[in-house]
């Protein structure tokens, strides 16, 4: 199998989680920029980066990496890549994303017709035609610019990653599922004897992924792919990856996840997205207000995402919402462990408590942080 360098692109404040991911999936030279995780890998490593990684946005293989100040420059850069190695004949290659940031070249519009342009050259002269029909796989080229590097990439996912296929209707303020998976793992949450708790779960996106998390459901395992299609990645690989995967999920484990939300109609979508995703038996939603918890068990794990300033509510109901949270956790879960994100910087006075360790996050593009309060061991 041929060799390629890969990248995982992701959320910033998630790169060290990506690499993590990545580490597990057992991929090689795995390094960590800002946005991005780039590591080495063949064919089959493109189809398991799809299937399993939870928290990376896309993975993409990294085509060139070069310095250009002028068009003629990023067009002969564009040209020396070998783009006949993986788009065929018939491939259609829009040059669907531009980011020029700190460049002398600036205009996205002009670097797409740049591009597009060497790329077109580069593979009539490869295929020895005039024309290229672009009719069969699609293969989405991505040019990322910072400081006149240019970053040449093709999209392997298609569809963001975080379109696991569970979730169709979705609430006002809505998590990606990628950042769902990410607060889980950073909780270090897996199941067994201990509960899991989100009590302003929404369409019950946290609960979802963890579930998945416990059960080892690969998060790609129910969608399809951009690369599906293309030549270079045999068929029966994705049928051999997704059977394997399928044979790894756990289902012998004790798992015990609890979600509510106040709105009826919103936990009426978060039972219909956990029956879509397959872990409906493992999280029991109810309608009520986080005032009527209770506790389940001695100690447990609560994940959250309240409402916050930037999202749905004004300051002064979040710092009231803040105080009853933190009354209601510390006093009916005393030994229990909390992880809340909210973009409100005044989160700890009003919850009443310093945390153990809080991480800078971007949720939906709002700057947030994942305060973390570890319980009794």
């Amino acid at each position: 199998m041929k060799k390629y360098t890969l990248i995982a692109s992701a959320t910033m404040g998630l790169e060290s989680v990506v690499k993590d991911e990545c580490k597990e999936l057992g991929f090689e030279n795995v390094t960590t920029f800002n946005g991005r995780v780039e590591f080495d890998g063949n064919e089959e490593d493109i189809v398991k980066a799809n299937l399993h990684l939870r928290c990376a946005d896309r993975v993409f293989v990294k085509m060139g990496e070069f310095k250009a100040l002028t068009f003629d420059n990023l067009f002969e850069n564009i040209k020396r890549i070998p783009w006949e190695n993986i788009i065929t004949v018939d491939g259609e290659f829009p040059i669907s994303w531009v980011s020029s940031v700190k460049c002398k070249l600036f205009s996205k519009s002009d670097i797409q017709r740049i591009v597009k342009k060497a790329i077109v050259e580069r593979l009539r002269m490869a295929y020895q035609t005039d024309e290229l029909v672009e009719t069969g796989a699609h293969y989405r080229v991505k040019i990322q610019a910072h400081n006149d590097i240019f970053l040449v990439m093709l999209d392997t996912s298609g569809e963001g990653l975080h379109k696991r296929g569970y979730r169709n209707l979705i609430n006002e303020a809505p998590m990606k599922e990628t950042m769902a998976a990410a607060l889980v793992l950073l909780s270090r949450w897996k199941g067994g004897d201990r509960p899991m708790l989100d009590p302003m779960c929404g369409t019950g996106t946290i609960a979802i992924e963890a579930a998945m998390i416990a059960r080892n459901v690969a998060p790609g395992v129910n969608r399809n792919f951009a690369s599906e299609k293309w030549s270079i990645i045999p068929e029966n690989l994705w049928v051999d990856l997704r059977d394997e995967a399928f044979s790894k999920e756990d289902y012998d484990k004790e798992v015990k996840i609890y979600a509510s939300d106040l709105d009826e109609g919103t936990i009426e979508i978060a039972r219909l997205n956990a029956i879509r995703a397959g872990v409906d038996e493992e999280i029991e939603f109810k309608c009520m207000n986080f005032l009527e918890l209770e506790n389940m068990a001695e100690k447990g794990c609560l994940i959250t995402n309240p409402p916050y300033g930037d999202r749905l509510l004004d300051d002064d109901a979040v710092e009231r919402l803040y105080g009853l949270m933190g009354d209601i956790f510390m006093m009916r879960f005393p030994k229990w462990s909390y992880y809340i994100i909210t973009s409100y910087e005044n989160f700890e006075k009003s919850f009443g408590k310093k945390a153990t360790k809080n991480r800078k996050l971007y949720n939906g593009g709002i700057k947030c942080h994942y305060y973390q309060y570890y319980g009794a061991r």
